[in-house]
């Protein structure tokens, strides 16, 4: 039976909660990844405010192999998009860093970050130096005509402080003082996936992310497989109420997974896990036998709830006996504890010994 990497020939990696969370590198990724033999590794993230070099160099001190020819950033890709979009040499004003800036002029266009400047498109990506200033300018192009081009629409940015505000965020402030919606180049747009699989003349990739919101709903809205691990931002309880959009087509807790046999990670029935629908409950119980990173658990449950309930259905999850319990810590859900979310769903843990 086939391991999961040798079904593609081309792995788009996010970075951030996949590889590497903060400082640390995650547990397995540099061994599993020096261990996929010929299939190609692109780097793919929503950062823009590194340039792809910082990024490569980042990834090698972190123990990864890794070019720059390999990374792919959402500024790289919002520089092609927006010149797709206006003439070669038009201004375009930069929200974002220098290296944001630096992939406009890569792109025969030319930087400004004034209103009074002409210019024909704006540009916003991440940069802790964004002011009201700077989007105050923004938005007055915009209004004006400008073609706008978001890098990503990320909510939030993870740091060791904890999640802080992203560039999504910043926005969400330009579209509520132009009531516009800006074109978006990175995840969970395809404009970035495409870039990737042109770039490495890809024909069967796989999106690796631990986040709904961008890496599956990305890869979903490219057409393109995807394979969630549990290391990062988005979590199982989250996987559960996911709506059709944004759910994996594989599982697993980490990267190993990738050594692990394809069909396996699939959403679906587990060795040693028996879910079943006593609606409106999901029960579940667990053998000796059942594998212990959460994973197989979550993908079973999965498998049953999203066959009969639609998202936004209350589900309450009953956890029957002791080993099912002890397993679902890896969930990091503790028993009695009420999960809300996703509109009217609402997820809760019982142990019922």
């Amino acid at each position: 039976m086939a391991r999961l990497f040798e079904e593609f020939d081309g792995l788009l990696l996010d970075l951030d909660g996949t590889l590497y969370r903060g400082p640390q590198v995650v547990p397995h990724a540099v061994d599993v990844l020096h261990h996929v033999g010929s299939t190609r590794l692109l780097y793919v993230t929503n950062n823009a405010s590194r340039s792809a070099s910082d990024v490569a160099e980042h990834l090698v001190e972190l123990g990864f192999a890794a070019a720059c020819e390999d990374v792919i950033t959402s500024a790289q890709s919002a520089a092609r998009l927006v010149s797709s979009l206006v003439p070669p040499g038009s201004k375009v004003l930069v929200v974002g860093t220098e290296a944001f800036a630096d992939e406009i002029r890569k792109a025969n266009l030319v930087p400004v970050t004034r209103f009074d400047e002409g210019p024909d498109a704006v540009v916003q990506g991440h940069s802790p130096d964004t002011g009201w200033a700077l989007l105050a300018e923004a938005a007055l192009a915009i209004r004006s005509g400008a073609v706008w081009v978001a890098a990503n629409l990320d909510a939030t940015l993870p740091t060791e402080r904890g999640l802080l505000p992203g560039n999504g965020s910043m926005v969400a402030a330009v579209r509520t003082a132009t009531d516009a919606e800006p074109y978006v180049a990175g995840k969970p747009g395809d404009q970035i996936f495409k870039d990737a699989i042109e770039r490495a003349s890809l024909s069967t990739p796989l999106v690796v992310g631990d986040r709904l919101d961008t890496d599956i709903a990305g890869a979903r809205a490219a057409g393109l497989p995807s394979f969630y691990v549990m290391t990062g931002v988005s979590q199982p309880l989250d996987v559960l109420r996911a709506g059709p959009d944004m759910r994996p087509d594989y599982i697993a807790a980490d990267l190993r997974g990738l050594g692990e046999p394809a069909e396996q990670l699939r959403p679906g029935p587990q060795e040693g896990w028996d879910v079943f629908w006593d609606g409106p409950n999901v029960v579940i119980t667990a053998t000796d036998s059942a594998n212990a990173d959460g994973a197989a658990a979550l993908r079973a449950v999965a498998s049953t709830l999203w066959s009969v309930t639609a998202p936004e259905t209350a589900t309450r999850i009953l956890v029957r006996g002791a080993r099912a319990a002890q397993l679902l810590r890896a969930w990091s859900v503790d028993s009695g504890v009420s999960h809300g979310g996703g509109g009217a769903l609402s997820v809760s843990v019982e142990a019922d010994d």
